[in-house]
């Protein structure tokens, strides 16, 4: 059960007996945090706090700085247990969290934490405890085939704006805005390419500022950063591709209100510019001057390529267009009038794990991400497995040295019209720093990025399968990547499944190991590893039953580990045996002798296989699976039965080590034709009630199966006050009701928040999942308590602190948060911000006393945050004066109270006060 404000201004206050920080630099008070009745945490961390009590006590922490607006989320930690994922204030540096009785555990083990990176502190021991990289390897030979080459047709590029759209659950219109770049007069009608960037900045100007606002406010315009693709979009154009690359700036503003962090938005968004498309191939001279400027487009071969939030963005428009999501969800309405041949998924998010199984995909995971750091997008590989069919061919293309932002120029320092930044942010890092030859250059990134687009639009979109090498898991590259070190691995196509180690694996010599778990014991990675590992990113369910490996560790070579599968499985047919194994990063030369028994106990040695460690630090995820393979010749065949094979043997001949076997497949050449499943879709919703103001009533999260055919999914719900799930696998079919998850709503007569009580959804097989969480939120029904204002010292002489006492007419069960604003006084001087405490403005206020400038005029807004805490009826507000030694007439301030009520916007006509500092002398 937790709490839910519902606009993410929440955080903007959090101590009894202490005035709070700005807008725009917010900071939190030295105060003590007030009693508790949940389990004490003592001596918290620089930075952190608790704020309220009893069931509204909720745990804070503040950044020195603004946290960049990116695409992963924060989280906050408990040693390695999510505690849950705070809400942020508008000024980006204060995040809170309820905690509704939950314990913390020891001080020192809370962390903040986005994507996987560390936000309360630099990682200080983290990159001493890596390994020394391993220097750059020789680059594979090259492809026979290069996509990467530019093609013989003359671009064009242009611009289209519509009319911007309402979308479920976001208050203000979404653009409808586009860069076109396509050939001219290629023949027939051309494949279309459509690009979605990520979650960025929004607006910027107004000094260079940058904000994460919709729409943008006066003197600002938005970050066009649907410009950002030019360098890919101009490939494919010369390829013989209409590309169109649309902005998503009023998303961005907007997707702290969307439950998934906006991926149905961004899907809505999509689609309503396919199906524009659509209506210009029936009638193009309907069609804006830029699309008709460009050859026809072929809307039954279209590619999708989205980063970050927009790879999300566009897995989930894929999965729509074939299992169409619930209306109310949705904003598009229309028929799907499109067929999608793959997607491209560039550093992107995956907060539901839930991929489109039967849609060919291609995930860049870039080696020096600071946003995206954990590489979560490489769930859109492994996640795909024995969901459906298997036939689509996904591929993880790891992109040594590469950032999140580059591959966009509009997120590029020295490219960018906006501000920009390199979102690694470390010059001391020893893989990903600047001056590495390790890293990257701008250049060069887009550039690879480019080509890699390029290569599966050759091989999803046009079929040629001579590109597959570059991406399923063959030592090839492109030249046109240049120096790029670009590794890949893949699933599905023509691998049949071998070796999925599960609970039911049988392992002697090694052990079944959890991808996500907080018990060492169990979990594949030990907690304190340097680095991390793309495979085992957590999901909002931690620990995560069902997502297993096998764990190596050996100290001398020759002792083979045996793994088993509870029934045997067949390779007959397969060329090559194919795994994936991971091995720590910097490490080099780990092998392997490769064998299989079948359930004669005849035995054949496959052939030995060597395992090199990506480059990595502390600050990397490069535990990542290297794809190896071994021949299945006929004299294997002759010397065991291919069609039950019992027992995969792995022999290290290292002198020690340790490994990670993710999986092992038969491999054939070729790429497949995909034909989708029918599948049902399942979508957990949300229904809000009153919380009433007695009695226990009973609801139900509602859980909507549409599609066709029947399947299994893994429901998990949070256990109240603990930090367990209880999961259960359910067999769902449309129009019944498999999943019931019933809660109870408690009615009482004190105000308080919202409070949810959620489900989450994961396929398991034979099914998907649009909206994978969900719940039965209790609203509040109970007013605000009226707040007066009341001065205690509101004459006072200089040195000594103004002060009012902020009171409530009645107590109530969570935090009270009021802004202040500072206003021009009626006559007289007024106070200046050389007339106050400079360590009160600094560290609370949040601004520097020079230049020098009256109180209302130094900040924009709120000025100062107070709040009565839960239990509470009244908290002081202080402003502390300095003593001079200039002679001075009397000089006075004005202020109003702006009470935020349960939407967390401010009521209007909040209670004046003034206040007058006489001269000490």
């Amino acid at each position: 059960m937790r709490r839910v404000p519902r606009v993410a201004t929440t955080a903007l206050a959090v101590l009894a007996l202490a005035v709070v920080t700005p807008g725009a630099a917010q900071a939190l008070p030295a105060a003590p945090p007030p009693a508790s009745t949940a389990p004490p945490v003592d001596d918290l961390p620089e930075g952190w706090r608790l704020a309220g009590e009893g069931s509204g006590e909720e745990l804070v922490w503040a950044a020195d700085e603004p946290v960049p607006m990116g695409d992963a989320r924060v989280e906050f930690y408990a040693g390695d247990r999510l505690l849950g994922r705070p809400t942020a204030a508008r000024d980006r540096r204060s995040f809170r969290l309820p905690l509704n009785g939950d314990r913390i555990g020891p001080a020192e083990k809370l962390r903040v934490v986005a994507g996987g990176r560390r936000l309360d502190e630099a990682a200080p021991t983290a990159g001493s405890r890596a390994p020394r990289p391993a220097p750059p390897a020789a680059l594979p030979p090259a492809n026979a085939v290069d996509p990467g080459k530019k093609g013989r047709y003359r671009t064009t590029s242009g611009e289209y704006t519509l009319t911007s759209v309402k979308l479920p659950g976001f208050p203000e219109p979404v653009e409808m805005r586009a860069a076109v770049t396509g050939p001219v007069n290629a023949p027939g009608k051309r494949p279309l390419a459509l690009f979605l960037h990520g979650r960025h900045y929004t607006c910027y100007g107004a000094g260079d500022g940058q904000g994460g606002g919709w729409p943008c406010g006066s003197g600002t315009k938005p970050v066009p950063s649907h410009a950002g693709y030019q360098k890919a979009q101009k490939l494919l154009a010369s390829q013989g591709y209409v590309t169109v690359s649309i902005a998503a700036n009023g998303i961005n503003g907007q997707d702290h209100l969307a439950e998934d962090g906006g991926a149905q938005a961004r899907s809505s968004l999509v689609r309503l510019h396919l199906g524009r498309w659509a209506d210009w191939a029936k009638e193009p001279a309907g069609a804006p001057a830029a699309v008709r400027a460009v050859s026809p487009a072929d809307l039954s071969r279209v590619l999708l390529v989205g980063h970050s939030r927009g790879g999300e963005g566009v897995n989930r428009a894929a999965l729509d267009s074939l299992y169409a999501p619930l209306a109310d969800q949705d904003g598009y309405h229309g028929p799907t009038r499109w067929k999608i041949r793959g997607n491209v998924l560039i550093g992107p998010t995956v907060f539901g794990q839930n991929p489109v199984p039967d849609v060919p995909s291609a995930t860049i995971l870039p080696g020096c991400d600071g946003d995206v750091s954990d590489l979560q997008g490489e769930l859109y590989v492994d996640g795909t497995r024995r969901v459906s069919r298997g036939k689509a061919l996904h591929s993880a293309v790891y992109m040594v040295g590469a950032n999140h932002n580059f591959f966009n120029s509009e997120w590029t320092p020295g490219q960018a019209k906006a501000p920009a930044d390199d979102d690694f942010g470390d010059d001391s890092d020893a893989v990903c720093s600047p001056e590495k030859k390790t890293r990257l250059t701008a250049s060069q990134q887009q550039r690879a990025g480019a080509t890699y687009i390029a290569a599966a639009a050759r091989l999803f979109v046009a079929g040629d399968d001579r590109v597959r090498p570059l991406l399923d898991g063959a030592e090839r590259r492109a030249p046109s990547a240049g120096p790029a070190r670009v590794l890949t691995h893949a699933v599905g196509a023509n691998r049949t499944a071998a070796f999925l180690p599960d609970a039911s694996t049988t392992v002697r010599g090694g052990r079944v190991c959890a991808q996500v778990d907080q018990d060492a014991a169990r979990a594949c990675l030990p907690p304190r590893t340097a680095g991390a590992s793309p495979h085992f990113a957590a999901w909002d369910v931690s620990p995560e039953p069902g997502r297993d490996a096998v764990a190596l560790r050996w100290t001398h070579p020759g002792a083979p580990v045996r793994v088993s599968p509870a029934r045997p499985v067949s390779l007959a047919g397969a060329d090559r045996l194919a795994l994936r194994l991971i091995v720590p990063p910097n490490t080099a030369g780990t092998r392997f002798d490769v064998t299989l028994v079948d359930t004669a106990g005849h035995r054949a040695k496959l052939g030995r296989v060597r395992v090199d460690g990506l480059p990595g630090s502390g600050s990397t995820a490069s535990y990542w699976g290297r794809e190896v393979r071994v021949p299945l010749s006929e004299t294997v065949a002759d010397k065991l039965d291919l069609k039950r094979v019992k027992t995969l043997e792995l022999t290290p001949r290292s002198r020690s080590g340790k490994a990670w076997l993710m999986d092992g497949w038969g491999w054939r050449p070729g790429t497949p034709a995909v034909r989708p499943a029918a599948l049902p879709r399942v979508d957990v919703g949300r229904l809000t009630v009153d919380e009433g103001d007695s009695g226990v009533r009973t609801h139900h999260i509602p859980v909507r199966v549409s599609g066709q055919g029947s399947g299994t999914v893994r429901v998990s719900v949070p256990e109240p006050g603990t930090d367990r799930f209880t999961h259960r696998t359910v067999t769902v079919r449309p129009g019944t009701n498999d999943v019931d998850v019933p809660v109870e709503v408690r009615g009482d007569t004190r105000y308080g928040y919202d409070v949810s009580h959620d489900a989450y959804v994961k396929a398991v097989r034979g099914a998907v999942v649009g909206s994978y969480h969900g719940g039965v939120t209790a609203r509040n029904d109970d007013p605000m308590p009226k707040v007066t204002l009341e001065p205690v010292a509101d004459r006072v002489t200089e040195g000594k602190p103004l002060k009012w006492r902020m009171t409530l007419s009645e107590a109530v069960d969570v935090d009270i948060m009021a802004g202040l604003t500072f206003l021009p006084v009626d006559r007289g001087a007024e106070l200046s911000t050389l007339d106050v405490d400079k360590r009160w403005l600094e560290h609370e206020v949040g601004v520097p006393v020079r230049p020098v400038r009256a109180l209302s005029r130094m900040t924009e807004g709120d000025a100062v945050y107070v709040t009565v805490p839960a239990g509470k009826k009244s908290a002081e507000v202080r402003v502390p004066t300095v003593k001079d030694d200039a002679r001075e007439p009397a000089e006075s301030l004005k202020a109003r109270l702006s009470v935020y009520d349960e939407n967390w916007e401010p009521r209007p006509g909040g209670p004046v006060v003034t206040g007058t500092v006489r001269d000490a002398g």
